[in-house]
């Protein structure tokens, strides 16, 4: 995770927090007992909330409206109290502890993906992904794999390589990997990448509850099983020790469980083994420079995502997916989101 930061220079970093709007000797936090306080405090110094809007934004790119002030100082609060800080003490700590930086992030991100959420899309992948598999082959590496999940692939064939950008708890990767799989397309890959820690375990897991089930289609249901009692009882666990500490909040508890714990109901069921075969999650700020591969790609699909960024940014993000799509590749947006560019490089935009 250390290595996974981006290195932005942020204005103020390692300065008194006197500058952005605190005052330290007010905000000092002995406990629970004091955190409700402590909010309240800072929802009254309005230059505060924006340094710390600023800073979101400097991290990961993300331009919290400001409907969303008061979820930004529930998380905020949420993580000074799980760690036993002060909001005052989380901020000079955050600015040199990645990990505490990251559990920052994902409790400020709000993780929202649906199976088979834009069909059209799924069906477009699957239609490209056949017409691939006629063509004579080709290379689309940058460099030559050197990952246990890519010499897992025929190295005479060429997969068909399908990265989907931020995708969340894994609800589009799965129901690609379902829809390919019900085609009989075995040559391909599927990357998914997220800058939330929190939501790529669950994705990586490849659980979820009754309610994600039921947005399966009946033809992909094959592609579900249920829980071992093992794997139950150890989901149990870890629900429990959640809710222990959630309980200890004492500002606006519902809303905090409502957002943090998106998928309340605990989870039923599990992708099958064999859809993991060919799918790989990796954690990627989408607003670095660095890639989350070396590989160029046929089809990135970058939905909704990009409506949380400036429209400079959403730019220049667009012109990096579209260095790292293959000569003839897709990239594939969202129509809200398709609508703001008019411009168009070597790769087509599809909405």
């Amino acid at each position: 995770m250390t290595s996974m930061m981006k290195d932005i220079p942020l204005q103020g970093k390692g300065n008194s927090l006197n500058t952005n709007g605190f005052e330290p000797d007010n905000l000092k936090v002995e406990g629970l007992r004091d955190s409700r306080s402590t909010i309240f405090r800072l929802r009254d110094r309005p230059v505060a909330i924006r340094q710390w809007q600023r800073y979101i934004e400097q991290e990961i790119g993300f331009v919290l409206p400001k409907e969303q002030s008061q979820w930004l100082l529930n998380a905020i609060e949420h993580t000074a109290v799980e760690n036993g800080l002060s909001s005052i003490q989380l901020w000079d700590a955050i600015q040199i502890d990645n990990q505490l930086n990251q559990q920052l992030l994902d409790a400020v991100l709000i993780p929202e993906s649906r199976f088979f959420r834009h069909e059209p899309s799924i069906e477009l992948v699957t239609a490209l992904a056949t017409q691939y598999g006629t063509q004579p082959l080709q290379s689309t590496t940058k460099s030559q794999p050197n990952s246990s999940f890519d010499n897992s692939i025929d190295s005479n064939n060429e997969p068909f390589r399908i990265w989907s950008v931020g995708c969340s708890t894994g609800q589009e990767v799965w129901s690609l990997a379902m829809s390919l799989a019900a085609n009989n397309i075995s040559n391909h890959t599927i990357l998914g990448s997220d800058v939330s820690q929190q939501a790529l375990t669950k994705a990586r897991k490849g659980q979820y509850d009754q309610r994600q089930q039921q947005l399966i289609p009946l033809a992909y249901q094959h592609f579900i099983q249920p829980l071992t009692m093992n794997e139950k009882d150890n989901q149990a666990v870890t629900q429990s020790q959640t809710s222990t500490t959630y309980q200890a909040l004492p500002v606006s508890p519902k809303l905090v469980l409502d957002r943090l714990l998106s998928n309340k109901a605990s989870a039923s069921c599990q992708v099958v083994p064999e859809l993991r075969k060919r799918v790989n999650f990796v954690w990627h700020n989408i607003f670095t420079q660095g890639l989350a591969t070396s590989h160029l790609q046929q089809v990135i699909l970058c939905q909704n995502m990009l409506i949380y960024f400036r429209q400079f940014d959403q730019r220049d993000i667009l012109t990096r997916l579209a260095a790292q799509c293959a000569l003839g590749g897709h990239i594939i947006l969202a129509p809200g989101v398709l609508a703001t560019f008019k411009y168009a490089p070597h790769c087509p935009f599809t909405g």
